[in-house]
């Protein structure tokens, strides 16, 4: 091992629980040992997930969070507690996670309150009390929004979440205790409660803005604080004083309103909930009242991309805040949110930290606690932070949560590893007859082919036309907050000269036909921009020549599309001093539904803040030198100058013809969880 990680495999206590190492993997939505948002039962494939990770090393496992009472309310709103069955199946779980020497502590929430995902039918039944009568023996819209106070829902703004009334919290309160006290019985080490934390429901009830209540819920600091006291009072009463209760805490809420977060970087704005100077106080009381632990980071769902920070943040964004609130309490102190290792064991080795928060990580690579312990750090898979399989619940103007139900159902899966919560659907199996593979194209989409292929035991041959591996991510890595794309990138190209895989650049391939040798073809040719007929848009760039080849683009540069592409290279622009232009033709930037809604509110958050022109419902009519001819949502036409124009206007698959498997953007232009889940697709048929 490194000597500079060994911090991070140090032993530590939660209460008299002790804990083998620093590592945490903190609760995500859909590693829940209980369901997400089904009826509550044993899930298989969370627990056999969770169990390799415990296998793998991480210390200390946090399944995702675990509402008392079934969140939808399907069907008859069944109590976690009442299901025997459920807790018998863990004991028996128990017994095996325990032998891998780390410690399981489940999370328990209250609810979402006005953080609840809903989507379009679910608005309906809302804003209808029959409509919703009719539904509440599947589904009570009105009970899984209900908040402290009226407020409106994240996901939908034209949504009033009502109130909770004194008898629900009541009843809650002693779920969380009869729960507690099973999960106890079953062997589980601890409890964590969800949360005063992102904006959930704990967390509206403790903030001044958002919970108008007049009773003793309400009002005072003690009264807003009331909720999470009672309820880890009721589990100390019920499971035992000496029973870890831990709190996932958000130390300050970095929201300015509602539906608006503040920059990584931005400092003169009034703090809408939390501030440092309530949470100072805060956690000393709630440590005081019981807690065992402060499981930490930053946000809300309106500044949702600090609890799920996405690749723009920096690297270690909660760090400093959560240093700073351990000088307040005595309990041990976590902290998450795109920790590096270095960072993770630095604050350990000096006693600002306790343990180091890595989730997203586990769902990457399933190794890399192994591959970090034997100084192989090379190896480990990096998560790029883009939420493309995890968490992609997305939203833009006007929709509510634009998610498929399947995916709402399924989280925690990974883009990067098909494997992760799916380990019965994919999985290697070495093949029975070894076949020569010619994979087309030398993309993530290719390279992905090319290992699986490998380890299957089949003997794949790259292709590729350019003089280096990469494709179109080569451009898509190349801004500078893209770090973790290009460790991505790098990873890719040492995992195959490890494999000693074949590969042939400068090799472009147009037919088929004129392959010779091989028993099975990939095509994996990947996307090219689209183009649009209007006169001078041969003038464009792409971004492939302003991103790689950094062509001269002036100050002011123009971009024709305000997609997720066209705001990153935006951004990018931004940090290095010039002035963009957005023209987009949809009434919000980034609309696309697979694009989680962290990533798509920090880059409207900062076009916002830096004060980008964006011209929504407009589009470009023609492009000349200096200036481009724009059409309004009225249909007015306008000049709007600038020194030149970027081609964002989406790409187009660029497949070529004759008989083979297709993958990736060739196939249809999506994202890398549909690149890399259509390579496996592919090559667990050969």
């Amino acid at each position: 091992m490194n000597e500079k990680y060994s911090a991070l495999f140090t032993p530590w206590k939660i209460g008299n629980v002790e804990i083998k190492n620093r590592l945490v993997q903190t609760s995500m939505g859909g590693t829940s040992l209980f369901g997400w948002l089904e009826p509550n039962h044993f899930d298989k494939e969370a627990a056999h997930f969770l169990l390799n990770r415990a296998q793998d090393g991480v210390g200390l496992i946090l399944p995702g969070m675990q509402c008392v009472k079934d969140q939808l309310g399907i069907p008859g709103r069944k109590w976690l507690y009442k299901n025997d069955l459920m807790f018998k199946q863990l004991k028996e779980y128990m017994v095996d996670f325990h032998k891998t020497g780390a410690k399981l502590f489940v999370q328990l929430a209250a609810g979402m309150g006005r953080s609840m995902a809903i989507n379009g039918w679910m608005t309906v039944l809302h804003k209808n009390d029959l409509l919703n009568k009719i539904a509440s023996p599947i589904v009570d819209v009105k009970y899984c929004c209900a908040a402290p106070s009226e407020v409106p829902n994240r996901w939908a703004e034209d949504v009033t979440s009502r109130a909770l009334a004194v008898e629900e919290i009541k009843e809650m309160v002693y779920a969380f205790g009869q729960t507690a006290k099973k999960l106890r019985e079953a062997g589980v080490d601890g409890v964590e409660i969800h949360a005063v934390h992102e904006g959930y429901l704990l967390d509206q009830f403790t903030m001044k803005n958002w919970n108008k209540r007049t009773d003793q819920y309400g009002g005072s600091f003690e009264n807003r604080y009331r909720f999470p006291v009672e309820i880890v009072q009721e589990i100390k009463k019920e499971a035992g004083a000496d029973f870890p209760v831990s709190l996932r805490y958000s130390v300050v809420s970095k929201t300015k309103g509602w539906g608006k977060g503040a920059m990584p970087y931005e400092t003169d704005f009034e703090e809408w909930g939390r501030d440092m100077e309530e949470s100072e106080k805060a956690i000393k009381y709630l440590g005081d009242m019981g807690y065992d632990m402060f499981n930490c980071d930053n946000g809300t769902y309106d500044a949702w991309y600090w609890a799920h920070p996405p690749q723009y943040m920096p690297q270690n964004c909660n760090l400093a805040d959560v240093q700073h609130i351990k000088k307040f309490t005595d309990k041990p102190v976590v902290c998450a949110g795109k920790m590096t290792f270095e960072a993770g064991a630095q604050a350990v080795a000096e006693g600002t930290l306790d343990g180091v928060g890595y989730t997203r990580q586990n769902l990457v690579d399933h190794e890399w606690v192994t591959k970090l312990r034997e100084g192989r750090e090379e190896e480990i898979k990096p998560c790029i932070r883009c939420h493309n399989g995890c968490f992609n619940f997305s939203k833009s103007k006007g929709t509510t949560n634009m998610q498929k139900l399947d995916d709402s159902l399924h989280l925690a899966r990974c883009a990067l590893n098909p494997t992760t919560m799916q380990h019965n659907r994919y999985k290697i199996v070495p093949t029975r007859k070894v076949k020569k593979v010619a994979i087309i194209g030398g993309g993530i989409g290719g390279m992905e082919c090319a290992l699986v292929l490998h380890q299957r035991g089949h003997i794949p041959v790259i292709f590729e036309k350019e003089d280096q591996l990469g494709g179109l991510f080569l451009t898509a890595s190349a801004m500078t907050f893209k770090e973790n794309d290009k460790e991505l990138l790098a990873w890719y190209k040492r995992e195959i000269e490890k494999a000693k895989i074949e590969v042939r650049l400068n090799t472009e391939i147009n037919d088929i036909g004129t392959l010779r040798g091989f028993e099975e073809v990939i095509i994996a040719t990947g996307s090219v921009p689209r183009t649009m007929p209007i006169p001078g848009f041969e003038k464009c760039l792409s971004f492939t020549d302003l991103l790689v080849d950094k062509k001269e683009c002036g100050d002011k540069v123009l971009f024709f599309g305000g997609g997720q592409s066209s705001c990153e290279a935006a951004y990018d622009l931004v940090l290095a001093g010039k002035h963009p232009i957005i023209v987009e033709y949809a009434n919000d930037l980034v609309t696309a539904q697979a694009t989680c809604l962290a990533n798509t509110s920090f880059l409207r958050d900062a076009m916002e803040y830096h004060k980008v022109p964006v011209y929504l419902q407009s589009t470009i009519t023609k492009i000349e030198d200096g200036y481009v001819m724009v059409k309004g949502k009225d249909g007015k036409e306008f000049k709007v100058e600038c020194d030149s124009v970027v081609n964002g206007i989406g790409f187009v698959p660029t497949p070529i013809a004759g008989k083979g498997y297709k993958v990736g953007d060739c196939v249809a232009v999506g994202n890398l969880r549909t690149v890399i889940w259509r390579a496996w697709d592919v090559c667990m048929k050969i």
